[in-house]
Parts: structure tokens; C-alpha cells; sequence
């Protein structure tokens, strides 16, 4: 029998595939939890669901091996706030709107130490869709999403450009919600040009995988978005969000300048 989550997956699904209809990738915009100011949380995320289709919280962590130095940053600054998983839990509980989708990404260690169980119920009574685990081998998450799938919240899989043909599409077969398609090796935040070999990678993720295709790591401008609109359905934008928190800009203004003509 099938564990591919319906609920959560399912309405993440829908939310990327209605934006991408319209021409242009969704967008998934991240944002750390508590950075720069816990008290801001809150608001921030509020302000980025009226310009997302998908929002990921980013949970602080003290060693986020597979992001970059702005990342790190932010986690570092928000933990110093006394950011917990617990708090971002009870933050999401208040959320008056929850039309858009909201995603935890987190590595492994918070979420043990919550509690599986717990998590997934604390997790479902926040409105919260699913999860990101970049520091989960694919071989090893069967447990964390069994108990995800109790409480109808979707795992998603990430693949990169070394993963191998078979690898790929028993990957592609397990995500729910979408497949976050790493656009380079290595860590977040860096700018990627989207070479013609990256455009050939993500159609072969998108030829095997039945959920919609996201592209993450490395995006950050409109020309990006442009390139790889009709080779993904989604783009996942993270570190450059919340740069232009550290240069006072309204991120969520200038996650919607990712859309539409260059001016």
C-alpha cells in the first residue's frame, strides 16, 4: 500500500501547479524563523504568504551543513534569541490565515529531540503541510515519514544533479508535495547562472516524477526565474530573502519583483 501523503502533499501540490499554470514557476519562499527579531516572525511571515504560493520556515540550527554562510547567520542570530522548534510551533498555531502552505525545513536532530510523535501532532495542529530534512539520507527516512503520514503531512525528497538514473526515480516516487531538485552541488546562497547542463537535469527529474519539480540553492534574480520557467514548476528562494531582511527591504516586496517583465 501506498504512504504517499494526500492531505498535505496533495495541497502543496495544487498550490505550485495553480501558480505555475499561469506561465511562471511558484515560488517558495523560505524564511529563518525569529531572524532578525524573534518578534518579527510573525508579521514577516504573514507579509511573505501574500507573495508566495509556498512558504518554508527555515528551523534555526547550529550546524546547517548544507547552507551557506547567510543561512548560518541567521540561524546562529535567531537561536541566540531563543528560537526553538516548540516556539515556531506555537507561533504557527496563532496564524489567523492559513491559505498558503507552509512547509518546516529542518535538519534531523530538532526533531528527534521534540519527539516524532509529537512533532507530527504538534506539526498537523499548526497547519503546517509537510516537511524538508536535508541531512536525511533517503534510505533512512521510512520512519519519520510513517509517522508523518499518520497525521496526513507530506515528506518531500531532495535530489541533485549526481543522483543516478535509478536513484531518481525511486526518489521521485517517494516525494510528497513536490521533489526539491538541488540545482548545483554544494551549499545554499551562492548565485547559479542556470547553464544549459542544469536545464537538462531538471527535465530529466521533471520526465520521471509525478509530483510537481522545484528547483532550490542559488536563486536569487528575475533572469533566473525566467530561464527556468517550462522546466520546473517551482523555485525555492531562501538565502537572498533573507538578505534583503539584512538590507531593509520588505521581502515580500521583493519576492514579487521575481515575477512579471524586467523592468
Amino acid at each position: 500500500m501506498s504512504t504517499r501523503n494526500v492531505a498535505g502533499g496533495e495541497r502543496i501540490s495544487v498550490a505550485i501547479r495553480a501558480a505555475s499554470s499561469r506561465g511562471e514557476p511558484a515560488l517558495i519562499a523560505g524564511l529563518t524563523a525569529g531572524y532578525p527579531r524573534r518578534e518579527q516572525f510573525a508579521s514577516q511571515l504573514a507579509a511573505l504568504a501574500r507573495s508566495a504560493d509556498v512558504v518554508e520556515v527555515c528551523v534555526p540550527f547550529t550546524d546547517p551543513m548544507a547552507d551557506g554562510i547567510t543561512i548560518q547567520r541567521s540561524s546562529q542570530a535567531a537561536l541566540a534569541q531563543g528560537v526553538t522548534l516548540e516556539w515556531i510551533l506555537e507561533v504557527l498555531s496563532a496564524r489567523s490565515a492559513r491559505d498558503v502552505p507552509v512547509l518546516l525545513m529542518s535538519y534531523l536532530n530538532p526533531l528527534l529531540a521534540y519527539g516524532l510523535e509529537r512533532l507530527a501532532a504538534a506539526a498537523a495542529a499548526a497547519g503546517v503541510s509537510g516537511f524538508i530534512v536535508p541531512d536525511l539520507p533517503f534510505d533512512e527516512s521510512s520512519p519519520l515519514k510513517s509517522v508523518l503520514a499518520q497525521r496526513e503531512l507530506a515528506l518531500v525528497q531532495m535530489v541533485t544533479p549526481v543522483t543516478t538514473p535509478q536513484r531518481l526515480k525511486e526518489v521521485c516516487a517517494a516525494s510528497e508535495g513536490f521533489i526539491y531538485a538541488v540545482t548545483m552541488t554544494g551549499t545554499t546562497g551562492r548565485s547559479v547562472a542556470v547553464p544549459a547542463a542544469a536545464l537538462e537535469y531538471l527535465d530529466r527529474v521533471r520526465a520521471v516524477s509525478a509530483v510537481p519539480v522545484c528547483a532550490g540553492f542559488g536563486i536569487r534574480n528575475r533572469e533566473q526565474v525566467a530561464r527556468l520557467a517550462g522546466r520546473v514548476d517551482g523555485v525555492i528562494v531562501a538565502s537572498a530573502i533573507i538578505e534583503a531582511l539584512e538590507r531593509g527591504e520588505d521581502p515580500a516586496a521583493w519576492l514579487a519583483g521575481l515575477r512579471g517583465p524586467k523592468a
